[in-house]
């Protein structure tokens, strides 16, 4: 289960903590902590917020902590909130969680000086790079990307390149990124 884009936002403006990274996780869970006084695993919201690849369910009891947290009793009166709202529409946003994808949808993806990647979705936030101009990035690259932000840096993990993991990759690091979804 992954959070939705609604409660994703929520938990944003409650914490303070733009959640584009891994590590804002850390600040969320000692911000959970200090309002409700119940911890919830670091892991856990990686897990619920797509930084972490993993299907299992979280338990309700943590969804009920995180509920509180936002203010509403319970993860039930969160949950028919944001499906009887249209807060949850992932269209038109500068924002997109990769594990919404499906596998084959295409991602062009531009930044300066005059850098393109155009790259296929392979699943569990795993990209394949098709072709690319003036990156450092070559055809044929695998990289694990989290989140695709407007005007923030492209932030690769696992970066393959002929079976051979490179590390991490950062695109955009000045001016941030543009980029088309198809």
């Amino acid at each position: 289960m992954l959070f939705s884009p609604f409660v994703i936002e929520l938990l944003r403006e409650r914490s303070g903590c733009p959640l584009r990274v891994s590590a804002d996780c850390e600040q969320l869970a000692l911000d959970i902590a200090s309002a409700t006084n119940e911890h919830i695993g670091v892991n856990t919201l990686k897990r619920l917020l797509g930084f972490i690849a993993d299907e299992r369910s979280p338990r309700t009891s943590t969804l009920d902590v995180i509920a509180r947290y936002l203010g509403y009793e319970h993860w039930d009166a969160l949950r028919i909130y944001d499906e009887q709202t249209e807060n949850s529409a992932f269209d038109d946003r500068d924002e997109y969680l990769t594990c919404f994808f499906k596998p084959g949808q295409m991602v062009y993806v531009s930044y300066l000086p005059n850098r393109t990647v155009e790259m296929e979705y392979l699943g569990n936030s795993r990209f394949r790079v098709l072709s690319r101009e003036n990156s450092k990035l070559m055809v044929g690259d695998e990289l694990t990307v989290t989140h695709l932000v407007r005007h923030y840096p492209l932030m690769a993990t696992d970066v393959i390149r002929n079976g051979t993991n490179l590390g991490s990759f950062t695109a955009g690091k000045a001016q941030g990124i543009d980029f088309e979804l198809f």
